[in-house]
């Protein structure tokens, strides 16, 4: 059976600039996104599964040397939430990442802690010469 592929990024939206002002009601929704996403745990899987495009909850164990059950558990909370979808095959669950927007996010965040990094580094040499 074929690998499912990732729905196609969020369909444009009007830069964040020129949107109203978020309620509080899609603060909150975003906030509780951004608390599942808050685990390192969760956000290696995510990395995994994105570099796999599909993996079962033993090949992410092996990968994040930790127990089949506690995977399946982070795996579970991110399901819940829509992240990721799980489909089975024999005794086997494959796990794929729902919307790309999450890959995307995911090379965002890590974008932004190597740049902070340099800039980081630049700020303290710079401080050391002079």
């Amino acid at each position: 059976m074929p690998k499912a592929q990732p729905a196609a990024p969020c369909p444009p939206k009007s830069r964040l600039k020129l949107r109203p002002c978020m309620s509080y009601e899609q603060a909150v929704e975003v906030e509780a996104l951004f608390e599942v996403l808050a685990n390192d745990t969760r956000l290696r899987l995510l990395h995994e599964i994105s570099r796999q495009d599909e993996a079962s909850t033993t090949e992410l164990a092996v990968a994040l040397e930790m127990k089949p059950q506690a995977v399946s558990n982070q795996l579970q909370r991110l399901q819940d939430k829509g992240i990721v979808r799980g489909r089975r095959s024999g005794n086997n669950v494959y796990y794929r990442i729902v919307d790309d927007c999450v890959v995307i996010l995911l090379e965002r965040g890590l974008c932004l802690i190597e740049e902070a990094t340099k800039r980081t580094r630049g700020e303290s040499a710079v401080r050391l010469t002079t």
